[in-house]
């Protein structure tokens, strides 16, 4: 059955995987765009109705959740979210949309130190009120990360994680898990899903992996707090921001990103990439031929 489906932040990691997977199952996308640009213009020739809309705009996205059947919200680590997530329950509640998935963060909790993780738990304890279906999704560092956070020249991950753990996941892992539940999310209603890659690696490991992939040696530079966050003002980061990535690097130390599941393998059938894989598929963020930041 054709779904009528309204996906936010369709431009962003997880937001385009989850589009294209649906459009690709034949469902009816309409995405919720900040602005109109090429990666914008990319979704209206895989099929998607793009729509252009700040989501605190209230009769904005009311207008664009209208005929809606289900909806994912995800939002920027920036100052809005609840007021995003309130925004979107309203629409949601006048249009009859039924249910919602929310990426929310594997560090959302009550006492977060991290004002933007303490904020995700408080947009799931708002989104619980919905009269439609929830499922709220937490992934740990996405694989992603990779590709902001290592140095091209010095072949360098400068980064405060110590020996801790975690398995990352990539943003197309996560748009398939997000569309499946979009596509019926009755079975999902209520849960909460942690999101983890397949293997659970150091960042020495992480880098070795790297390392045998791009065959350059990649090395892991163990950094203190203070350095990682001179290094993210330097980089011209908001002190939102650089606020959380620094508190939650102190939660990475504490193991709180750490653990694998087969979550990603069940709800989709697939299985989550590798490092190596995903390091492979997006080789040419690492060797020059493309630039991250115009992806």
């Amino acid at each position: 059955m054709t779904r009528q489906i309204l996906v936010t932040g369709a431009t962003g990691k997880t937001g385009a995987h989850a589009t294209s997977t649906l459009l690709d199952q034949g469902h009816h996308v309409r995405a919720l765009v900040h602005r109109a640009d090429g990666r914008a213009e990319r979704l209206v020739r895989a099929g998607a109705e793009v729509v252009v809309a700040d989501l605190l705009d209230l009769d904005a996205v009311s207008a664009a959740a209208e005929g809606m059947d289900a909806a994912y919200l995800t939002y920027p680590i920036a100052p809005g979210l609840l007021e995003a997530t309130a925004t979107l329950v309203q629409a949601a509640e006048e249009n009859g949309v039924g249910a919602i998935v929310n990426m929310s963060q594997i560090s959302a909790r009550r006492d977060a130190v991290s004002n933007a993780a303490r904020q995700h738990w408080l947009a799931e304890r708002v989104l619980d009120h919905f009269s439609g279906t929830v499922t709220h999704i937490r992934p740990t560092f996405f694989a992603e990360w990779l590709i902001s956070f290592w140095d091209a020249p010095t072949g360098e991950l400068r980064l405060p994680f110590a020996d801790a753990r975690h398995a990352p996941i990539a943003a197309e892992d996560q748009g398939r898990v997000i569309a499946a539940i979009l596509a019926d999310p009755g079975p999902h209603a209520g849960k909460i899903y942690p999101l983890y890659g397949p293997v659970e690696l150091d960042h020495h490991q992480i880098a070795a992996a790297m390392t045998r992939t791009l065959g350059r040696r990649i090395t892991y530079v163990p950094i203190e707090l203070d350095e990682f966050r001179s290094a993210l003002e330097q980089r011209g980061f908001d002190s939102h921001f650089v606020q959380h990535l620094v508190n939650v690097a102190v939660d990475y130390r504490n193991g709180i990103f750490a653990g694998t599941n087969d979550i990603v393998r069940d709800l989709t059938g697939v299985e989550p990439l590798t490092v190596e894989a995903f390091i492979d598929r997006n080789r040419r963020y690492f060797d020059g031929s493309e630039s991250w930041g115009n992806r």
